[in-house]
């Protein structure tokens, strides 16, 4: 029997201007361009509820892609004085060769940092990774990850290049069950590895007081990249969910999901409490996680 989800093909983001992303990427992160910016395909457009002047430019780093969407008219910006413990954070992880040289290339592109004192290095018990958080121009999230061993490690060992990929895109959620069920129920994800992440060098990484996070990492039947969970016992987030941003609004990272029945999908989705918007011809469907994350389903070609 064929999985719901086969795999993660991609990332989407909303973005105010795609030359200011461009170069972002490119030379921050080392990000080259697949295509010039172009109309949105239609079906993914329509499962969206974008307008056909919605443009996306697409990107890559090693295997894994990109697209940055400008929709016209724009939605809302992205929220002021963000958190790691808001609902609508996601962010995305990218491994890295050397910490220092990396840290010297994305200074040139003066990211905001989310980060305090620069990258951590975390203890063995929440997996002795050495990261880093910042945001992009629009104020979406990003993390420079390096694996001392073990399988993620070796997952990258022969990547080229300083910046290797990204290896998982990370979200917030309130509802650790429901955010889980979501995710290994329609969808199919399995849950591969979970912990308890906290301490001082955590609340660096976060910059957030004395936290206390879930973090959960489900996988498709091809697992690379993969969904992480991050939920924050403490401290509680004062925004609301689920989040109250759709596909035009630059609060909004997309998980793009190679689906071979994206209409099945959208009609098992909305069985299950979440309903969503499914292209006329079938080929794309889009909807929304419990805490408003977005999800968008492709007919792979």
């Amino acid at each position: 029997m064929t999985a719901p989800v086969q795999s993660i093909l991609g990332f989407g983001r909303t973005v105010a201007d795609l030359a200011a992303t461009e170069a972002f990427y490119r030379d921050g992160l080392g990000f080259t361009r697949i295509a010039p910016p172009e109309p949105v395909p239609a079906a993914h457009a329509e499962a969206m509820g974008l307008g056909p002047g919605a443009r996306q430019l697409r990107m890559r780093l090693g295997a894994q892609a990109v697209t940055f969407l400008a929709a016209d008219p724009p939605g809302a910006p992205y929220p002021a004085d963000p958190l790691a413990t808001d609902p609508f954070f996601q962010h995305l992880a990218i491994p890295v060769r050397d910490m220092d040289a990396a840290m010297a290339r994305l200074a040139g592109v003066n990211p905001a940092p989310i980060s305090r004192g620069g990258p951590q290095v975390l203890p063995p018990t929440s997996g002795g990774v050495t990261a880093y958080k910042f945001r992009d121009p629009d104020g979406h999230p990003l993390e420079l990850i390096v694996f001392p061993d073990g399988s993620p490690a070796a997952r990258w060992r022969d990547a080229p290049g300083l910046f290797l990929g990204i290896d998982h895109s990370a979200i917030t959620v309130t509802d650790l069950d429901a955010a889980r069920a979501f995710l290994t129920g329609p969808l199919g994800l399995r849950l591969a590895q979970s912990g308890l992440n906290r301490g001082a060098e955590q609340a660096r990484l976060d910059g957030v007081d004395d936290p206390q996070v879930d973090v959960l990492a489900l996988e498709p039947p091809e697992p690379a990249p993969h969904v992480e969970l991050l939920h924050y016992r403490t401290p509680a987030t004062t925004r609301p969910t689920p989040a109250p941003y759709g596909p035009r609004d630059r609060a909004t990272t997309r998980f793009i999901l190679a689906a071979a029945d994206p209409a099945g999908l959208a009609r098992a989705l909305a069985a299950a409490g979440f309903p969503g918007r499914v292209s006329a011809d079938g080929a794309a469907a889009y909807a929304a996680g419990p805490d408003g994350h977005g999800f968008l389903f492709v007919r792979p070609e």
